[in-house]
This record gives structure tokens, C-alpha cells and sequence, in this order.
């Protein structure tokens, strides 16, 4: 019988996956996020995946009905994809939370850049400091679940069962030298 060992393509794919998982948790709770503050803040469902799908495709939604589904859509296909940019940024070898912070940045600048470009939102400098804060808050809720569901999904492997063996031992000779 042989014994599974990792490789290079099924490592990627694994992270892949991981990342396609966490992105879709994370999609998830950002949604939540932005339900609960349009609901305290009043503020309308934004329009702006569908300008941008509108500016770079050349998209135009027939009816309301079909642009609030096709905003919808694109939500969860931009979150779900920004997922795999976590998982890619765990094959650099940052984990945890100095992982967490660069996909935060990484999400946010592009929201930043890319939505006034496309005529979705305002540049930063004419933004309100709340509006800042806000989308600022609703991004680290995307990045902060991300990452802690690709970690659970990553503490499983061969390296982490490895690390904690190791760890498990120097506490056993730690506590003896201390005795």
C-alpha cells in the first residue's frame, strides 16, 4: 500500500479548494455585514458589480429584477474568487494573521482602485470618513473569515500534524527541565 505524499499539483489544488471554500464562507459573511449595516444605516443596496460589469463587458440588465440577480451574482463570484487569492497567498508560507492582513489590503486597494475607475464609487478623497470606515469594516469582516476558515481548513495537513508533534514534545521537555 502506498502511503500518500504531497505534491506540487495536489498541493495547489488542494489550496485551490480551500480557498474556493473560504472565499464562499467569506462572501457569506460580508453579506450579512452589509445587511445589517443597510438596515441601521438606511442605505440602499449597491449597484456598483453590475457598473462595473456594465463599463468592462458591456452587461445591460433588461429589467431591476434582473440587475439586483445579476449584482447578486457577480457578489458571490467576486468573493468567492478573492478566496483563491488567500489560499495563494498561504503558498508564499504567510499563515494566520500576517496572511489575513495582505489579503485584507489586497481586497480593499483593489475595491479602492478599480470601483472609481469604473464609475462604482467615488475616489477615496471624496468619500466621507463613515463611508471609508464602513467599507473598510465590511472588507475586514470578508478577510478576518476567510482566513479563519481557510487556517481550520488548512490545520489538517501533513506540515501542521508535523509542527504539532514537535510541539507537543519540546512542552514534554520543557516541562521535565522545569521539574
Amino acid at each position: 500500500m502506498k502511503i500518500h505524499q504531497n505534491n506540487a499539483l495536489g498541493e495547489l489544488g488542494s489550496t485551490l479548494g480551500r480557498g474556493l471554500l473560504a472565499g464562499i464562507a467569506a462572501t457569506a459573511a460580508i453579506t450579512l455585514s452589509q445587511m445589517i449595516e443597510m438596515k441601521i444605516t438606511k442605505r440602499e443596496p449597491s449597484d456598483s458589480p453590475v457598473k462595473v460589469a456594465e463599463d468592462t463587458v458591456g452587461i445591460k440588465p433588461a429589467s431591476k429584477e434582473d440587475k439586483q440577480k445579476l449584482s447578486q451574482e457577480l457578489h458571490w463570484s467576486y468573493g468567492t474568487g478573492w478566496g483563491i487569492a488567500r489560499g495563494l497567498i498561504s503558498l508564499t508560507g504567510l499563515k494566520g494573521w500576517p496572511a489575513t492582513l495582505v489579503h485584507f489590503s489586497a481586497v480593499l486597494g483593489t475595491a479602492l482602485i478599480m470601483l472609481p475607475k469604473h464609475d462604482a464609487a467615488k475616489p477615496i478623497a471624496e468619500q466621507k470618513p463613515q463611508e471609508i470606515a464602513i467599507d473598510a469594516l465590511h472588507h475586514a469582516v470578508y478577510a478576518v473569515t476567510a482566513g479563519l476558515v481557510y487556517d481550520a481548513l488548512d490545520a489538517g495537513g501533513k506540515n501542521e500534524r508535523q509542527f504539532n508533534k514537535i510541539a507537543k514534545s519540546l512542552k514534554v521537555l520543557i516541562r521535565k527541565y522545569k521539574a
